[in-house]
């Protein structure tokens, strides 16, 4: 049976939003360690300044921490992810530090950093909660496709495991995501304004064409709201203004397209809204703290250090 219109459009604007937020920030997603633990067990995960993340590949084990309001049970094909890398326990008991004679199988599990490395902010990064889970049992078709083939691909010792694994690690990332955003029940910043039909169509459309004359008069138009009422709950939800939000949105896009030497910095600013390549260039500088040229040159130097490598 197909979805009500209303709804169909919203997981349409939402997809939209989130493609093109997470596809504009270049991330870092690494499987640091493939790790197997027997009987009884606990290992103290430190505080980290990247995110962290556990997908159980074998049995069960526990996570607690500050961040969790009570030990969390975990089965094999879940995942956690602490954006943040707020420090936590992993262990085979609720309690790792009372004596536990419970037979227990194996448990394993591939653990990895991830960040967003470009970019003086990541909307949806600071929207993610301490930490959030993704359930084998409730997750969608793709993403338990996609983590069993990480899973797989973990077992298989052949050359270029490494590099195969952190590429299915960065899709399993934004798939978690997508998946945390759909059942969130308190979500918040620009995932709380996804959720909501008439914010996610304003949204999709500044995304989609962000070098258009945006005022808050039209992106009222889009979410079919007043001008006032659009602002002041745009500024509730996502805790910016709608055009503060478009503009590091627009800088956003702006860095995106200074990688690719096919575009002149005049011509990137006109594809973004600007008259004049002097008035992109001081936009630019203002909200990024940088000129479009330093972050141009700053892009070769990293790709130079990549051919290095």
């Amino acid at each position: 049976m197909d979805a009500p219109p209303a709804i169909a459009s919203l997981d349409d604007d939402r997809d939209r939003v989130l493609e093109t937020v997470l596809g504009a920030y270049r991330m870092r997603v690494e499987i640091t360690a493939d790790v197997r633990y027997c009987g009884t067990w606990y290992d103290q995960e430190p505080a980290a300044l990247h995110g962290q993340f556990h997908l159980l590949t074998e049995g069960e084990c526990w996570v607690s921490g500050a961040a969790l309001d009570a030990p969390l049970h975990l089965h094999c094909g879940d995942l956690i992810v602490f954006p943040a890398g707020v420090r936590h326990l992993l262990s085979a008991s609720p309690d790792a530090h009372l004596p536990d004679d419970a037979e227990r199988g194996d448990t394993a599990m591939l653990c990895g950093e991830l960040e967003f490395i470009t970019g003086t902010s990541n909307p949806i990064f600071s929207a993610l909660p301490p930490y959030f889970v993704v359930r084998a049992n409730e997750s969608s078709a793709g993403f338990r496709q996609l983590a069993g083939m990480l899973i797989d691909t973990s077992r298989d010792r052949r050359w270029g495991r490494q590099l195969v694994q952190n590429k299915l690690a960065d899709s399993l990332f934004t798939m978690a995501v997508c998946e945390y955003v759909r059942r969130a029940e308190r979500p918040r910043g620009l995932l709380a304004a996804l959720t909501d039909v008439r914010l996610s169509r304003a949204l999709a459309a500044v995304h989609e064409r962000p070098g258009e004359d945006w005022t808050i008069q039209s992106m009222a138009q889009c979410a079919g709201m007043s001008r006032t009422a659009f602002a002041e709950l745009f500024a509730a939800t996502v805790g910016v203004p709608p055009i503060q939000y478009l503009a590091h949105w627009r800088a956003t896009e702006a860095r995106r397209l200074l990688k690719n030497r096919r575009f002149s910095v005049a011509t990137i600013a006109e594809m973004l809204g600007y008259r004049s390549e002097a008035a992109f260039r001081r936009f630019f500088k203002r909200v990024e703290g940088v000129g479009p040229g330093k972050v141009r040159g700053r892009e070769d130097d990293e790709d130079d250090e990549d051919d290095e490598d």
